[in-house]
């Protein structure tokens, strides 16, 4: 196994692994999870649908007085046999390295983790390779991951994690993928698009799954990508006309050569565009990626199929007459000369048009943490009523669209509960992936 870092910088990273207990046994449907970035629950409800059992979930937010994301969660879970923690995970996992606390045996670590915030790298002497105070929680996950080396980790992101940042397309990407490889794991990476698998909802989330690497010493790079992957069965896509890409002697794409720090300064420098399409695969440090098309032909649901009924809807969520025009223009094109603020500077500008209202014979767009409130919105979703009123959704419908149980965020604010549906993932999306590594982790066989 390659080692990670160079001259001492990711010496912070080289924790003492943490010895788990000696019994391993695996549910005949399942094994046992830890959850990171544990939001309000849906890695844990897809999970659970599957025969996973979560044993220990880790929600925090910084900078926040009331902790509503997790009060839901524990509030779901108290009584499960799980522990639920609501701290910064470092110092969770500091905690655990002074043996002040003790993880649970587990075989699937899964995480929603945040990266909004990605920026340049850090000087050689501090260098993790990715910054900012969410960035550089991926160095926490690695940090886990070391200490307990799982047998599978499933991670969730934006999909702009393929091409951050600006100035290195992909570089915070191949980081990630390089230090994975570095610990002994093979991982395969796809960009769903959730409505293009039945689901009422446009949102697009990188999902990436690391298995040990050991465990796949026959597998080949385009074939796990196409055929045989966790991701691949999962999502189904459009196979390649061509076999020779199967061969067992083609060539990846490319190779992350270099230590992490080499790749913080290096990767990609100047070229100006990812070379991680929205699929693939990285063994031993060996890349094969491709863009690849979603195969589907089962049952799609579309807006129309999650709203409530008309007379159901509270009053406050219908829009007043003398508002749609403030309404209508939010949401229309426009092409208008503004004045900069800061340097008092004119300039153009412009924006195309949304649907006012949003179609109901389409998957929703993707629900955004501002959905809440009154005011009218560019981003907020508006439907034409059957009386032809117009009005915004409401928090079910947003849990709905989500694939969340009705009321699940019950006990916070309206604009609290879209938040946290803004934040979160559509639970139909973990529950296949989920179903997969099940089977892969109780030893059903899968066809090459």
């Amino acid at each position: 196994m390659q080692q990670a870092g160079a001259e001492g910088a990711l010496k912070t990273l080289n924790a003492t692994p943490v010895a788990l207990s000696p019994d391993h046994s695996v549910a005949p449907h399942g094994g046992r999870a830890i959850e990171l970035f544990a939001g309000v629950g849906g890695f844990r409800i897809g999970l659970e649908r599957t025969g996973w059992r979560v044993v220990l979930g880790n929600q925090w937010e910084p900078s926040t007085r009331v902790q509503h994301a997790f009060d839901c969660y524990a509030r779901h879970f108290r009584g499960s046999g799980s522990d639920d923690v609501n701290m910064d995970i470092a110092v969770m996992l500091d905690e655990v390295e002074a043996r002040e606390r003790a993880l649970p045996d587990y075989e699937l670590l899964v995480g929603g983790f945040p990266c909004q915030d990605y920026s340049v790298a850090k000087l050689l002497n501090q260098a993790h390779g990715i910054q900012g105070k969410k960035g550089v929680l991926w160095w926490q996950i690695h940090r886990l991951i070391e200490m307990t080396t799982p047998p599978m980790v499933f991670l969730e992101n934006v999909d702009r994690l393929l091409k951050s940042p600006a100035t290195q397309r992909g570089r915070d990407f191949a980081i990630m993928l390089a230090s994975l490889s570095d610990l002994g794991y093979a991982v395969e990476w796809r960009v769903v698009n959730a409505a293009d698998y039945g689901f009422p909802q446009r949102r697009r989330r990188v999902f990436i799954v690391a298995r040990r690497s050991n465990a796949l010493a026959e597998k080949h790079g385009p074939e796990l990508l196409f055929r045989s992957g966790v991701l691949a069965r999962a999502f189904a896509v459009v196979q390649p006309p061509d076999d020779r890409l199967f061969d067992r002697d083609a060539t990846p794409d490319f190779h992350l050569n270099g230590n992490l720090v080499e790749l913080t300064r290096l990767f990609d420098l100047g070229n100006g565009r990812s070379p991680f399409q929205n699929g693939g695969v990285i063994v031993d440090r060996d890349v094969w990626t491709q863009h690849v098309e979603p195969a589907f032909m089962g049952h799609r649901t579309v807006l129309r199929d999650v709203l409530e009924d008309e007379p159901d809807v509270p009053p406050e969520y219908f829009i007043p007459d003398s508002q749609l025009d403030a309404w209508r223009y939010l949401k229309g094109a426009k092409r208008e000369q503004r004045v900069h603020k800061a340097s008092g500077m004119p300039y153009c500008y412009n924006e195309g048009p949304l649907p006012f209202p949003d179609p109901l014979d389409r998957p929703a767009r993707t629900v955004l943490t501002a959905e809440g409130g009154t005011s009218p919105s560019r981003f907020k979703h508006v439907v034409e009523t059957p009386s032809g009123r117009h009005r915004r959704l409401t928090p079910v419908e947003l849990e709905r669209i989500n694939g969340f149980p009705d009321g699940w965020t019950e006990g916070m604010t309206a604009g609290k509960r879209a938040f946290c549906m803004g934040n979160a993932l559509v639970v139909g999306l973990i529950e296949k992936v989920g179903h997969e590594l099940a089977k892969e982790l109780s030893g059903v066989t899968i066809p090459a």
